[in-house]
């Protein structure tokens, strides 16, 4: 990256194995797009209104040439129902919360990844770009008359 990486903590004690696993991991973006000229992560608890652990949501904002690329990702479960073991085809409940902000960080990098690699497809033009049909007549070779 150009810029340095900036994270900001917003009432969340600021921890340093936080802040080691989003450096070591907006590095590994770097990988994906060499393009990115700054970062900016924030680690929130948005409310205090919980009944049960916390709710963490993480802000990505990176800049590349010609876009900015914000991924906001909150510690919710409700349509995430890969990860959850105690699935079995019921229902989610939508109060549930992660507790673990090592997931959640790990969830919000990885959408940070591919909206990255959607703009590097895109800039590297393998993006089939649906343009005006083709005009013309096909044009048909003549019989000789026998």
């Amino acid at each position: 990256m150009k810029l340095p990486l900036t994270v900001t903590f917003r009432d969340v004690t600021p921890s340093d194995w936080i802040e080691a696993d989003i450096r070591k991991r907006a590095d590994k973006l770097e990988t994906y797009c060499r393009r990115i000229t700054s970062c900016r992560v924030v680690v929130d608890i948005p409310h205090r209104h919980h009944r049960s652990g916390n709710c963490f949501t993480i802000h990505v904002d990176m800049t590349v040439p010609g876009e900015e690329i914000a991924v906001t990702h909150g510690s919710n479960v409700y349509g995430v129902v890969r990860n959850l073991d105690e699935y079995e085809g019921g229902k989610i409940d939508v109060r549930e919360t992660r507790k673990d902000l090592r997931l959640v960080i790990k969830e919000v990098f990885d959408v940070a990844r591919r909206r990255l690699q959607e703009y590097s497809r895109r800039h590297r033009l393998e993006v089939k770009r649906h343009g005006d049909s083709p005009r013309g007549r096909a044009r048909t070779r003549r019989r000789p008359a026998r």
